[in-house]
């Protein structure tokens, strides 16, 4: 069985850090994913574009990396695995799909007051060109 998934999207908002009962951070953040298509009408091609919405999960250093360098906005290439989380709320069963990112790479910078987003931030506090760590399980 193989289980990869790879996303190019944009964060819907900050991300959530938090951490493991054994002190793993954890951090969670919402893509989202374009598609573009072109469909076939009466009189010529039409591009159509779908967005979806992904909720992401990364664990580790990386984790910290991307709560404390990603914003809003930010373009990020992730590549993990697909999960099925599955809990009960009022005597109902839920589930949702998220993905478990092994990797998370830093696509764009912000631009902040102090120019555009090519220029980044002062070399301190630049992030990791890329991060991996595995989850803790």
């Amino acid at each position: 069985m193989y289980n990869k998934v790879i996303l190019i999207g944009n964060l819907t908002k900050d991300p959530e850090l938090r951490y493991t009962p054994h002190g793993t951070p954890v951090a969670s953040f919402r893509l989202a994913v374009n598609y573009r298509y072109k469909q076939s009408a009466s009189g010529g091609d039409e591009t159509k574009q779908e967005t979806i919405f992904i909720d992401n999960v990364v664990f580790g250093r990386q984790a910290e990396s991307c709560s404390k360098y990603l914003n809003k906005g930010s373009s990020v290439l992730v590549e993990g695995r697909l999960q099925e989380r599955r809990w009960e709320s009022n005597g109902q069963q839920r589930s949702k799909f998220e993905v478990i990112a092994q990797s998370v790479r830093f696509l764009s910078r912000k631009a902040g007051p102090e120019g555009p987003a090519a220029e980044g931030p002062p070399e301190a506090d630049v992030p990791p060109e890329e991060t991996t760590d595995l989850e803790p399980f």
